[in-house]
């Protein structure tokens, strides 16, 4: 039995649609997500449990959009196509579709398809797939031709089967139709010939559905005949001309009265929903039809017309209705006669409890088997020994899951102690593949307690769940808010280390507690010191100097020799230029996670200004001290296991001038450190200067040594001037 539940409307088309209908309804990141795209310049982002849109994008005047929207289910970005060549690709933060990823491909595009585990395709109107990773590497590669000259692509699918993606699309040319079914393990596009039904009627709709290896191909005629085609994926080299024989499934004839089909879904594999006009009433209406008994379950009448399209989703319906996009919802319940009958009863007394044919596996101990009905063995005689592990390791699951569930609601109360000894039970387990939703609930659950309960705070027990790898910011975002809170430097430095997608308001946020916390408080605290090892002396030795000789043709002395700025040269200009660190080798280490971690120029700065006067010279002058280290190898390189890189110093240098740049230029204090600064880049410049000579002499000399005839034996000087 089959059931539409009561519609409801999720909203209107865009301000600059076309009201012929939309181009497409494709799933969002989540499963209450969807994305509407309709055929002029705008994509949707739907909320279907709120009936709201969460996202409005459109492209600019005069560009329209040529295929559905998708979500790249593995990076929750969205990718569409205007214009049938330019590509796009943009995030939910995104507002201006002008401003995002653009690249221009070579050929025209018919659609993007794009399924949970496994990367999006692009299929082009010649009938080429390309994935999307590949293509995005060289957006200008030659598309090759795959259908013939006339040949049109009508529908077009990407299914997913033995974890593996299957694309299949049908095309048209003069009236004959044709299959394409293209695999990509291995690499392989099948072509097939797709007869006619009974009757001489063209095809108005296409569905289909992959299941253990086989294609199931439905065809929705004009007349609302539906034809059925099987197509096996497993086989071996095919016939240039194979031919798919259709066989006619079901007739949507309600008492003589036939219903023109204009579209139709496959609801289950039982169901499927018809959309189509009543050829006596000239009525739109949707109906569902039991495909394993020939009967009509339910109908339901479309009052303001349809665009005749219709998508199908986890147990929604998706249709325009009128100028609205309305949704749905319908249930279909396992298909038996009975139930086509509409004879199905409950027939289980109240009171009378279900027998189990199965063993329950909660009351084996070891090897052996405890069951109190011997009765409950007989189903088992004929299982192999997998299922019976298999069954074995579904308990275990669930026991580890029921563990979780009390360890979670266990911390809100519990004591730092006995959390503790929980964890340590927990991360001593194997890992399950929930281990990283655990991980995110617990510290979501410790971070609340944290913000609820100022005086609880179990630092060790955070520390460890970051060492675990498995988490990140925007999976707890409000736990460095928290050490912020705390001022635990050695948390944040964790996080610092291995969260990959840290707002750079966070990273400056850490940053100014860092500058900002003093010396003695970091005495005893336990910091990751592998950062400054091999070029900060842990003495702090006062007398340290300047190295005498350095590696890469620099020294001050050169600079007295060319006469560089003699006014620079005068000792009240410059600062101190021994090599000492102006930072204790605790705080420098923390100050280098600062610089290692990611960020975007764009949204950097502005958070930048916000630092104080002294903490923008004294780290300034941190990073002066690293450029001159790194100026004594020849490889301009810091040595030690993970230091920062000469690119990553240039940078925050460039960012604070540009963040600062008034406020230095007129404070004293900074002069120094410009004066330095300044010094190193005229130097670097001259050397290279140098070194564009030489090279362009070498040149010269190359080219002479091509062009003279020594013979078998001679013997040259070379004078460089």
């Amino acid at each position: 039995m089959a059931v539409l539940e009561e519609d409801f409307t999720l909203g209107g088309l865009g301000p600059c649609a076309s009201f012929d209908g939309l181009l497409g309804v494709e799933q969002g990141q989540k499963a209450d997500l969807f994305l509407v795209t309709d055929r002029g310049r705008t994509v949707i982002l739907y909320k279907v449990s709120d009936q709201k849109p969460l996202g409005y994008w459109s492209v600019k005047q005069g560009q329209t959009i040529t295929c559905p929207a998708v979500c790249n289910f593995q990076t929750g970005e969205y990718v569409v196509v205007h214009d049938d060549k330019v590509l796009k690709i943009w995030k939910n933060e995104d507002m201006n579709l002008d401003k995002v990823f653009k690249a221009t491909l070579s050929a025209d595009v018919y659609s993007l398809h794009s399924i949970q585990n496994t990367e999006p395709l692009v299929l082009f109107r010649e009938g080429a797939v390309q994935r999307l990773d590949a293509l995005l590497a060289e957006p200008q590669q030659k598309i090759e031709a795959v259908i013939s000259d006339e040949e049109v692509i009508k529908w077009a699918k990407l299914f997913m089967d033995s974890n593996e993606p299957v694309l299949i699309f049908v095309t048209e040319k003069h009236g004959n139709y044709f299959v394409y079914v293209q695999v990509f393990n291995p690499h392989n596009l099948h072509k097939y010939t797709l007869l006619c039904g009974e009757e001489e009627t063209y095809s108005l709709s296409f569905a289909a559905c992959v299941k253990e290896r086989l294609v199931t191909l439905l065809c929705l005629s004009c007349n609302g005949c539906i034809y059925e085609t099987l197509i096996p994926l497993n086989q071996g080299k095919l016939e240039e001309k194979q031919v798919l024989v259709t066989s006619l499934l079901l007739k949507t004839y309600v008492s003589g009265n036939v219903l023109k089909g204009l579209s139709f879904a496959i609801l289950d594999k039982d169901h499927v929903a018809v959309m189509g006009t009543s050829l006596k009433a000239f009525k739109e209406s949707i109906s569902v039809w039991n495909t394993k008994f020939q009967t009509l379950q339910t109908s339901k009448e479309l009052s303001q017309g349809t665009s005749g399209q219709l998508w199908c989703y986890g147990g929604k319906l998706f249709m325009l209705h009128g100028k609205f996009l309305t949704v749905i919802p319908f249930k279909c319940e396992i298909s038996s006669l009975a139930a086509a009958l509409g004879k199905l009863k409950n027939i289980q007394t109240p009171g009378t409890q279900t027998v189990s044919h199965f063993v329950n596996w909660g009351t084996f101990q070891g090897d052996g088997l405890e069951s109190q009905d011997s009765n409950n063995l007989a189903p088992l005689k004929g299982q192999s020994k997998r299922s019976l592990r298999t069954r074995r390791n579904e308990t275990k699951s669930q026991v580890e899951d029921s563990t979780n569930k009390e360890f979670l609601s266990g911390i809100k109360d519990a004591s730092e102690k006995h959390l503790e000894q929980q964890l340590s039970k927990f991360l001593a387990d194997k890992r399950t593949p929930e281990f990283q939703i655990t991980v995110g609930h617990i510290v979501t659950e410790l971070v609340e307690r944290c913000k609820a309960e100022p005086a609880f705070y179990p630092q060790s027990n955070l520390v460890q769940l970051i060492q675990t790898q498995v988490l990140s910011y925007s999976l707890c975002p409000d736990l460095m808010a928290v050490a912020l809170e705390k001022r635990d430097v050695h948390l944040l430095q964790l996080c610092l280390q291995q969260f990959p997608d840290i707002p750079e308001s966070i990273t400056c946020a850490c940053l100014k507690v860092f500058l900002s916390i003093g010396d003695d408080s970091l005495e005893g605290t336990n910091i990751n010191m592998e950062s400054v090892i091999g070029y900060i002396n842990f003495a702090q030795d006062k007398k340290m100097g300047k190295t005498e000789i350095v590696q890469n043709g620099f020294s001050p002395v050169l600079l007295e020799e060319n006469n560089f700025d003699d006014k620079l040269n005068k000792p009240e200009d410059t600062m101190n230029t021994t090599l000492t660190c102006p930072v204790t080798p605790q705080k420098a280490a923390l100050l280098n996670a600062i610089l290692h971690s990611a960020y975007s120029e764009t949204f950097l700065l502005p958070n930048l200004k916000d630092l104080t006067v002294h903490h923008v010279i004294l780290f300034l002058q941190y990073l002066h001290f690293l450029y001159e280290k790194c100026s004594e190898n020849a490889s301009m390189t810091l040595p030690g296991p993970c230091p920062p890189t000469l690119n990553q110093i240039m940078d925050w240098i460039c960012l604070l001038l540009d963040a600062h740049f008034t406020v230095v230029v007129m404070i004293p204090e900074a002069k120094g450190i410009l004066t330095s600064l300044y010094k190193f880049v005229k130097a670097q410049v001259w050397v290279y200067s140098e070194l564009n000579k030489i090279e362009g002499s070498l040149q010269q000399l190359q080219k002479l040594h091509q062009q003279r005839n020594k013979g078998l034996y001679s013997i040259e000087v070379l004078e460089l001037i």
